[in-house]
């Protein structure tokens, strides 16, 4: 198989010389990277000067309240000239921005413990504004301060408010509870000053990297622990300290989940349900409340951080600290697995694919493999047709993508791949035959992209398989990842090609429409492609290639149909739908002004929370769902307590999915429909 073919490899070695410790030289060989090999590259103008200097100030400063006003006009001097900055080798510019950005971080410090020292009235008939978009910069530090006073004032009204829903009883008690809930605000904000913070290595990486979104938004710098991270995600084995995290509704990180046989459980010590409070790697203490969850997980994800000291509170109160070291194990919430659904007297399979995982770095398995093996073990037991579950699943190796596509259909074409320079190459199933010939759906939602959409569209265009869900990402471009030098210490993840399908269309930008579309909750609010300024557009190529698409023999319009006419009527679908209209706005509009006393701040909270627990039952109402294991890992669950209890909380999530219980009823009229 053609090399070219595998996205997100490591490209061969470019040998550019020694690199210094110079953002100038690191840039210029990013640059040159992308002039040389980016699908297409865009010329450094003043266009990219005006980007660059707006996304790299929003990133700094993402609700533009750390800057003010006379200092972003002075900044803005660069607005035009970043692009003869680059071409010029001059990077000094970088110094006034770091300069200027390590003034707003000192001057947030200092403003918050003037206003701690002055009188702090828990009332005012001032209101807060909340918006979608950033406001305007303060247009000096006396208004800023103000600003911060506001919004301090209405953490801790709001703070309080969360503590009941009976009004009266807080309003009695209210003077005590706003000096507690003020103190720990305080301390919040005071925190936030080391997320904030950054070295003048961080700062550079973020400029490089958005220098790099420009030309699309897929394409980025990488220092070795983000390579590291994000192979992290598309690998089947990591190198892992034990257990999973999760963030609680109150933004609390607790462990999720301990791996059997790894440094976390032969500690005997850290359980489900403890609170991780801070993270110490080589004398550098990582406050979890106060540093920036990236980083966080950057620890407990990449490679390069092989040990580390944790320090966790249990449910009890109690506070302990453990030293854990990294070894390489099965990541189990990143790989397939199978189970039989039950509807009338008709067992069907259902599989489920994190991601299109291959051998990157740590890993010893890959998905086509995988995948295979749970097919098997289905066909052991006789079910009557698959559903193939890729919600969610970002991608990962094209080469997998390749491989799976070709377990489902007879040998052929399945894509057409195109770089910049307008080469095609043909990407085929060169295998005949397939290891399932039955009915089989595929589920996709606006998370599913890249080698996740190559599947769905393959089978939806041999007409192998149903689609139901959600419009997909809208993500058909490959990138790799590309070391800026011979040292492996910088690299650049870089669209070089782009993806069509069989038909010559391409789902690029805007995504894979679904034969059978089902109401999800905050479907519109999923980052697909088409909210990226700088996503590569629609295109369509002019091909002709021969392929043998499955006849039509009538009966998928009935099922879809049939489908339609069901979810229609449905109870709780029609529940979806109206949540989603009220959700909707809350993300589209800005809301209204609240009054900085804490009855409006109650009812505003209340309002708002009992929204979101109408969506947290809505979102855990069990469907009618009958879930079996299939024999084989039934047999081997009965040796392995962690994956007998891993299997439960799958079959939980499955029976609280409302596309899985429509897939299941579509296979089961796919038996019992005549065409």
């Amino acid at each position: 198989m053609n090399k070219s073919l595998v996205a997100f490899l490591v490209f061969p070695l470019f040998l550019f010389g020694q690199t210094e410790k110079n953002p100038c030289e690191t840039l210029s060989k990013i640059n040159k990277l992308i002039q040389d090999y980016h699908y297409k590259p865009k010329p450094i103008d003043d266009s990219l000067s005006v980007y660059v200097f707006k996304t790299f100030l929003s990133r700094l400063d993402e609700d533009n309240r750390l800057f003010i006003a006379s200092e972003i006009k002075v900044l803005e001097k660069h607005q035009y000239q970043i692009d003869d900055y680059i071409n010029n080798n001059s990077c000094s510019f970088l110094e006034n921005f770091y300069s200027a950005y390590t003034n707003t971080t000192a001057r947030y410090k200092r403003l918050l413990e003037t206003i701690k020292k002055e009188p702090f009235p828990l009332s005012s008939s001032e209101q807060v504004q909340f918006s979608r978009n950033a406001f305007p910069y303060a247009k000096d530090e006396k208004e800023l301060q103000h600003l911060y006073k506001k919004r301090l004032l209405f953490n801790v009204l709001r703070d309080v408010a969360e503590l009941s829903t009976n009004k009266d009883s807080l309003t009695q008690h209210f003077d005590k509870l706003a000096s507690e809930s003020k103190t720990k605000v305080f301390e919040k904000y005071e925190c936030k000053i080391e997320s904030y913070t950054l070295t003048k290595s961080e700062f550079y990486s973020l400029f490089f990297s958005t220098f790099c979104s420009y030309f699309d938004p897929h394409t980025d710098f990488f220092s070795e622990s983000d390579k590291s991270s994000f192979y992290a995600n598309v690998s089947s084995d990591n190198m892992t300290f034990g257990f999973y995290i999760a963030m609680t509704e109150k933004d609390e990180v607790t462990v999720e989940e301990i791996i059997p046989g790894s440094s976390a459980y032969f500690t005997e010590k850290i359980d489900k349900g403890d609170q991780l409070l801070k993270v110490v790697h080589q004398n550098n203490e990582y406050h979890i409340a106060c540093s920036s969850m990236k980083k966080i997980e950057e620890i407990i994800s990449s490679k390069e951080y092989t040990s580390a000291d944790f320090t966790f509170r249990k449910k009890s109160g109690e506070i302990y600290s453990v030293r854990l070291n990294k070894k390489v194990m099965k990541d189990y919430q990143n790989n397939v697995y199978s189970f039989k659904l039950k509807k009338g007297n008709d067992y069907f399979g259902y599989i489920r694919i994190p991601s299109f995982y291959a051998t990157f770095e740590n890993g010893k398995s890959s998905v086509s493999n995988d995948v295979a093996k749970e097919v098997y073990k289905l066909k052991e037991d006789g079910v009557s047709g698959i559903i193939i579950d890729i919600q969610n699943n970002g991608g990962g190796s094209m080469e997998e993508a390749i491989r799976l596509s070709g377990l489902f259909i007879d040998v052929g074409p399945l894509a057409v791949m195109s770089d910049g320079k307008q080469k095609r190459e043909i990407l085929k199933d060169q295998n005949r035959g397939t290891i399932y010939n039955g009915p089989m759906i595929v589920m996709i939602n606006g998370f599913s992209a890249s080698a996740s959409e190559f599947f769905a569209n393959a089978m939806q265009d041999y007409n192998r398989a149903l689609i139901v869900g959600n419009r997909s990402q809208g993500k058909a471009s490959m990138q790799r990842i590309i070391p800026i030098d011979n040292k492996n210490q910088e690299f650049v993840k870089l669209t070089l090609e782009k993806f069509y399908r069989i038909t010559g269309k391409s789902n690029q930008y805007i995504g894979i429409t679904p034969d059978v579309e089902i109401p999800l909750l905050f479907d519109k609010q999923m980052p697909r492609e088409d909210h990226n300024k700088t996503a590569l557009k629609n295109d369509v190529l002019t091909i002709t290639l021969k392929y043998n698409r499955l006849p039509d023999d009538g009966l998928k319009s009935k099922i879809i149909q049939s489908s339609q006419t069901r979810i229609q009527n449905n109870t709780y679908a029609k529940q979806i739908n109206e949540l989603n209209a009220k959700i909707n706005p809350l993300f589209e509009n800005d809301l209204p002004p609240i009054t900085l006393q804490f009855s409006a701040v109650f009812d505003d909270v209340n309002k708002i929370n009992s929204l979101w627990k109408n969506i947290k039952n809505t979102g855990e109402q069990e469907q009618e769902i009958s879930i079996v294991q299939n024999s084989i890992d039934l047999e081997n669950q009965q040796f392995d307590e962690y994956l007998k209890s891993t299997n439960l909380e799958r079959s939980k999530t499955i029976k609280q999915n409302y596309h899985i219980a429509e897939a299941l009823q579509i296979l089961h009229d796919s038996l019992n429909l005549k065409p």
